[in-house]
């Protein structure tokens, strides 16, 4: 199952923690392939992870749910806060 597929499911505490550790095996394969073959400097790195450390993920994020009033404005169901913080991760790896 893809990641965003993963995403989409997320409804309780055991779909996130089920994404959550996608999400750590999307990375992991990143790293692998990064290895292998290295990305552009001046784009995301393999899988589309547009920030690879802690620190920029967690900027990212932090970043998309201030703008969108944590996925509000996205037309994010204020009544499953477990997809929403999924997205918020989510958007750790791709928000710019």
């Amino acid at each position: 199952m893809e990641l965003y597929e993963r995403l989409n499911l997320v409804n309780d505490e055991s779909s996130l923690i089920a994404f959550v550790h996608a999400l750590a095996k999307d990375r992991i394969a990143s790293l692998a392939i990064e290895q292998v073959q290295p990305s552009s400097p001046y784009g995301p790195d393999a899988l589309g992870w547009e920030n690879t450390s802690i620190e920029s993920f967690l900027e990212s994020a932090a970043s998309w749910a201030e703008s969108t009033n944590f996925g509000l404005s996205q037309e994010l169901s204020p009544d499953n806060p477990w997809k929403r913080f999924a997205v918020f991760l989510y958007c750790g790896k791709i928000y710019e």
